[in-house]
């Protein structure tokens, strides 16, 4: 168990961090099963990373359709992770559903996570799986810059991360250092340009006082208020805005240059066990009603072709993102939090 002390660690500092969720998964018990008397013949046991509000009405749709029971264990997609590499083959969990990449590499880093069928992975692009087939992704998640479009034109907008740390910036922008999504991107950063490119942009970020926030609803309320020109999001938190206040001034700029600048990451899913009921589950999660789902009740992309959004998402293969092994982010997890915390980006 030694060698996956790194993962474990990491996961465990981004669990006690936290992360926000859009509005339609507001925050509910870290855990949650079915009563006993609910388990039948065909049941099998879920960790969802994912909300229970959000997941509960797809895991009722799922029972409905093909008579399979999920006995649900909801919480933090990075606490899960830290438990089942803690559980290892004891676990009694057959599919881990995560809502976001890294935790899925850890899993399966640590062999956990069994290989899926080729017709399950070939439903979505191979840049949203696992190269060998451990994980794989469930929906898009889009990191970009959310701006109020009464205050700033996309042409004066940061063009790359880098560009971040220009001076006609400062304390203009906002962040949100605890929240995994900007976590996992700075890993991803510094997976595609390396250990001090990152820790040169993280020191140009300092340098240039941006507005701290705890997550990203907090950063987007900030731009329609007019407190701040923009900030680093994920993409469905102004269509969670939206829905609320339709007339809110609120705009997607995704940056067109530099390697990471853009970054897709996925909520996904693992195969733990050769449960034929877990099995299933898996598959039903690329299915066109899942998908759907997914897409009408976050906003997030949906990875299955044919899928359309309720709301104009930016075409997936129009965001310029870097081709890269989400394992290797989990692994650059911990570094990543290191620098962020050393260099004073988190302090309020």
């Amino acid at each position: 168990m030694n060698r996956l002390r790194p993962f474990l660690a990491v996961l465990l500092f981004a669990a006690a961090c936290g992360g926000e969720r859009p509005a339609s998964e507001s925050p509910a018990p870290a855990t949650s099963t079915q009563p006993a008397a609910a388990v039948a013949d065909k049941t099998f046991t879920l960790y969802s990373g994912r909300n229970e509000k959000l997941i509960r009405p797809l895991l009722d749709k799922f029972t409905a359709e093909t008579g399979i029971k999920v006995e649900a264990r909801f919480g933090e997609s990075s606490e899960l992770a830290a438990t089942l590499l803690e559980e290892g083959q004891r676990t009694p969990a057959a599919v881990f559903l995560s809502q976001d990449a890294a935790g899925l590499g850890a899993v399966a880093k640590a062999g956990l996570a069994r290989q899926l069928p080729s017709d399950v992975i070939s439903k979505v692009p191979a840049r949203f799986a696992s190269a060998d087939g451990r994980w794989v992704g469930v929906s898009g998640r889009a990191r970009t810059v959310v701006y109020n479009p009464k205050r700033i034109k996309p042409a004066q907008l940061p063009q790359s991360l880098e560009a971040v740390g220009e001076p006609r910036y400062r304390g203009k922008f906002g962040i949100a250092p605890p929240n995994a999504s900007f976590q996992s991107h700075m890993a991803a950063y510094s997976v595609v340009n390396g250990p001090e490119a990152l820790q040169k942009l993280i020191a140009s970020m300092v340098k240039n006082e941006p507005r701290r926030y705890r997550g990203n609803g907090a950063i987007v309320d900030a731009v329609a208020s007019g407190e701040i020109e923009w900030g680093l999001v994920n993409h469905y938190y102004i269509w969670e805005a939206k829905k609320e206040k339709p007339g809110a001034s609120l705009e997607n700029f995704f940056m067109p240059q530099g390697e990471g600048s853009s970054f897709v990451n996925v909520s996904g899913v693992a195969q733990l066990s050769d449960d034929p009921d877990g099995a299933a589950f898996v598959s039903y999660l690329l299915s066109e009603s899942a998908q759907r789902y997914f897409a009408e009740q976050t906003f997030e992309y949906p990875l299955v072709a044919g899928i359309q959004s309720p709301v104009a998402l930016q075409p997936l293969d129009q965001i310029r993102t870097p081709q890269i092994d989400f394992a290797r982010v989990s692994e650059a997890l911990p570094e990543t939090l290191k620098k962020i915390t050393e260099s004073g980006l988190s302090r309020q």
